[in-house]
């Protein structure tokens, strides 16, 4: 049943700030509820540790608030049924798919016989831990009314986040702010913040073209325009950038058929576009700087320190002939980063980056990792890693490509078309983090996909019925 009655209610129905809040908004709420603590750093959150084997497992409000929304899906499915999973099936197999190639490449006799099994053996559980996030949304959120509820909440947490990381740009020294003028991590850390900006500002561009009046809570577009599209920037990060100007082209083509965008929202929407890239290119210009000299653009001072794209230039040539060596089943779930995977590289990678300092290569004292998603898929899982994490992607922007052109329309804004861009947005920001469980960042990722869940099943409820 995909709009229960509202007669079914214990308790009277109520419109707060024109949603209609009742008994079967609950779920929706308390996901809501849950983000500022998925969305919150774990230094932040008080945690309980607990001893197992040789590592220890920490609980922080972040688990129990996912329990919290796991059990009111649950409670969901009780009620109504598993059918709002049906029209995502295809997702939910590579999902499946690829969680069952990570538990292979956990439990692998090279992963067995690693020193830190055990904690990776946690690390790989957190992942499915949060994974639970992308089944719990589509039973949660059924109705317009719970996307609303959602995604002002996302959008509000965000404006939250972004205040924060203004006030440590001028100066403020709160939440482990950076310098003054440089880019700041809120109280998330910077990718984690900037995927949480992805999605305030994939929702107001899926806005931009379709028309504020059709998505659901018109009244959030313009503090998600602001807080998303400032918070990016400040968040710096240059692969979130890239991901949100494809996410934008993608977003223009899938609308054109259905929503006719003029040539003054596209041109809006590419206004929105260089905006992120330029205020991230002031934000990150030394950076960059220090990039264009590496490549010999610019320059050809010697670096006197460690510079942030030449080192995962690095990594990620060290990553790939890993990769190169163990094509098929990689090396194990997150052993990259062991000193008895890399160190056979490491004089390769000083012969091919010899302007490159010392302490920017790994080393058992700094086991940096590939710090990229991709790429450390393809060094610990192997090709069928990396192809099975993309089939999860390309599933969710099947779906959500199906929403935007066949749903109702504050669905196909709010979910088709916003969560076409987010998960690309997203997904770029996944190119400047390695495999990392248990962050907001995952929680994004996993939303999304949700969302794209939800958004198909609610295209085969509204054909059905």
């Amino acid at each position: 049943m995909a709009n229960p009655p509202l007669a079914a209610a214990r308790i009277p129905a109520r419109r707060v700030g024109g949603v209609l809040v009742d008994r079967d908004a609950i779920g929706a709420l308390l996901l809501a509820l849950s983000l500022p603590f998925l969305f919150l750093h774990e230094r932040f959150q008080p945690d309980l540790s607990i001893g197992v084997s040789s590592t220890t497992v920490d609980i922080r409000l972040s688990d129990l608030a996912l329990l919290a929304v796991v059990i009111a899906a649950l409670g969901s499915a009780k009620r109504y049924g598993l059918g709002r999973l049906r029209a995502a099936r295809g997702l939910w197999l590579m999902g499946a798919l690829l969680l069952a190639w990570l538990a292979f490449e956990t439990i692998r006799p090279a992963s067995v016989h690693d020193d830190l099994f055990a904690s990776r053996v946690v690390t790989a559980f957190k992942l499915g831990e949060y994974a639970l996030l992308a089944l719990a949304v589509p039973l949660l959120v059924r109705r317009i009314e719970d996307l609303t509820i959602l995604l002002g909440a996302a959008v509000l947490w965000g404006a939250v986040a972004t205040a924060v990381a203004v006030a440590q740009f001028f100066g403020l020294d709160i939440f482990g702010a950076w310098n003054p003028g440089w880019r700041q991590p809120s109280f998330l850390g910077h990718h984690d913040f900037a995927s949480l900006s992805a999605i305030a500002t994939s929702f107001a561009a899926a806005g931009i073209v379709a028309g504020r009046r059709r998505m659901p809570g018109p009244t959030l577009f313009a503090a998600a325009l602001v807080a998303g599209v400032v918070g990016l920037i400040i968040a710096g990060s240059v692969t979130a950038a890239a991901g949100f100007a494809v996410g934008a082209l993608v977003l223009a083509i899938a609308s054109r058929k259905r929503f006719s965008p003029s040539p003054r929202r596209l041109l809006a929407l590419g206004a929105v576009v260089l905006v992120v890239a330029g205020g991230i290119t002031a934000v990150r210009a030394d950076s960059l700087a220090d990039f264009m000299r590496f490549i010999g653009v610019r320059g050809h001072e010697t670096p006197t320190g460690v510079e942030s794209y030449s080192q995962r230039t690095v990594l990620a040539y060290i990553g790939f002939r890993i990769f190169e060596d163990h094509p098929v089943l990689g090396v194990g779930w997150q052993r990259s980063s062991r000193p008895d995977v890399f160190e056979p590289y490491l004089a390769d990678a000083r012969r091919r980056f010899p302007d490159v300092v010392a302490l920017a290569f790994p080393s058992a004292e700094h086991p940096w990792g590939v710090q990229n998603l991709y790429i450390q898929m393809l060094a610990d899982a192997g090709v069928v890693g990396l192809f099975l994490l993309l089939a999860v992607g390309v599933s969710a922007l099947v779906l959500a490509s199906r929403t935007a052109a066949h749903a109702s329309t504050p669905w196909a804004v709010g979910v088709g078309l916003m969560t076409l861009c987010g998960i690309l947005t997203v997904g770029g920001v996944w190119g400047s983090l390695g495999i990392v469980t248990g962050i907001p960042l995952q929680a994004a990722t996993s939303l999304l996909l949700g969302l794209a869940a939800a958004g198909a099943a609610t295209v085969e409820d509204e054909s059905s019925g």
